[in-house]
């Protein structure tokens, strides 16, 4: 039971922190979706740290399953690209797809050595 009211209380803290990210970012020109970039790829790096570092058992799942999880969101980056699409930005749609996944990947490799280390 105390697993699930970590995991319960890391994601209200990380879907503040994502909700406060929103407003200190904002899109970029009002076009680009900057916000959830930057929360998937600092998400991406603590998960991956979590992951591949010293962390373990219940501070794994309070910040891993609970903080990450609510923080980071693949949901608003298909939203985001799919009005992109929409908007007739069909290059600048692919260009934050590609930038997001690349940056989000290198964030979880870029983790897992500074969690070697």
């Amino acid at each position: 039971m105390i697993e699930a009211v970590l995991v319960g209380v890391g994601g209200a803290i990380g879907a503040v922190l994502r909700y406060l990210v929103g407003l200190a970012v904002g899109p970029v020109s009002g076009r680009f979706p900057a916000e959830t970039l930057v929360v998937n790829v600092v998400g991406s790096f603590v998960l991956g740290w979590v992951t591949f570092g010293p962390v373990d058992g219940n501070l794994s799942l309070f910040v891993g399953v609970g903080a990450c999880g609510a923080f980071t969101t693949f949901s608003s980056f298909s939203v985001d690209t799919v009005r992109l699409v929409e908007n007739e930005s069909a290059a600048l749609a692919a260009i934050y797809a590609g930038v997001n996944v690349a940056l989000s990947v290198g964030a979880v490799l870029a983790a897992a050595l500074v969690a070697t280390v």
